[in-house]
């Protein structure tokens, strides 16, 4: 090989060395989706079904259903992710276990937040 693809090569390797995250970025992450979740909440108890007559007045309460919806899938997937990841490493024999966990923590996660509000 040339000297250029050998300095083509050890750019590439350089670039696409893994990054990582801050140590605090999980619960970072959690507290935004959880104040997501909550603002979006608050708009939604604000919101007077008088209102519901004006077309004009759906664009704040759909978003507010939109946002506070994906914030609060994504944090309940968070949240099972990171039980997930404490747990053990699972065996070959034991892939049914995991989903099962899974299934279970992404249930209990889904009734706490929804329990919160």
């Amino acid at each position: 090989m040339t000297e250029a693809a050998h300095s083509f090569e050890g750019l590439l390797r350089e670039a696409l060395t893994p990054v990582e995250p801050p140590p605090d970025l999980v619960e970072h992450l959690e507290s935004t989706l959880m104040s997501i979740t909550e603002m979006a909440a608050d708009e939604l108890e604000a919101w007077e079904l008088s209102a519901m007559r004006d077309p004009r007045n759906w664009v704040r309460p759909a978003a507010a259903v939109v946002a506070g919806s994906a914030a609060g899938a994504a944090l309940v997937l968070l949240r099972a992710r990171n039980r997930a990841r404490r747990r053990a490493p699972a065996s070959v024999g034991a892939v049914r276990e995991s989903a099962e966990n899974t299934i279970r923590d992404i249930s209990r996660e889904t009734r706490k937040l929804l329990g919160e509000r």
